[in-house]
């Protein structure tokens, strides 16, 4: 089960969607809870990984930042190296907050929960757990 989490750029409110059982890509589950027709972003900065692809042509923004992927049989120039390295130290936030929610290995162990209901319920108690852990 995959929730799509967010977080600010402190790590701070780290947020996720319901999960979603068996395999579902990142972007697709994005475009189920938020509606390519609503301008969700639009004053927004949006940092995202590989896995959200197509989203500067869907959704309007302040600024997308998107790595650059590799050419098929080709390497990255020296430059957009440079270019997805500063972009993921900027992401590394976010990705700390996962791993802030993995320690509660909600993400990390198989759960035998088999009410998906009640799965989201204990995986918003650790989000929250989390984010009252960075007030502390």
């Amino acid at each position: 089960m995959n929730p799509a989490t967010h977080s600010g750029r402190n790590s701070d409110n780290l947020g996720c969607t319901r999960c979603y059982g068996g395999r579902h890509h990142d972007y697709s589950v994005l475009k189920s809870i938020l509606p390519v027709d609503k301008e969700w972003f639009k004053k927004f900065k949006v940092r995202l990984d590989l896995g959200f692809l197509g989203f500067a042509k869907d959704y309007v923004c302040r600024k997308v930042f998107i790595p650059i992927k590799k050419p098929k049989g080709k390497e990255l120039t020296d430059e957009q190296r440079e270019i997805n390295t500063k972009q993921a130290s900027e992401r590394i936030t976010v990705e700390h907050s996962i791993g802030g929610l993995k320690r509660y290995r909600i993400l990390e162990d198989r759960l035998r929960l088999h009410n998906l209901n009640l799965y989201n319920d204990v995986l918003g108690v650790c989000a929250g757990l989390w984010n009252f852990s960075l007030n502390l």
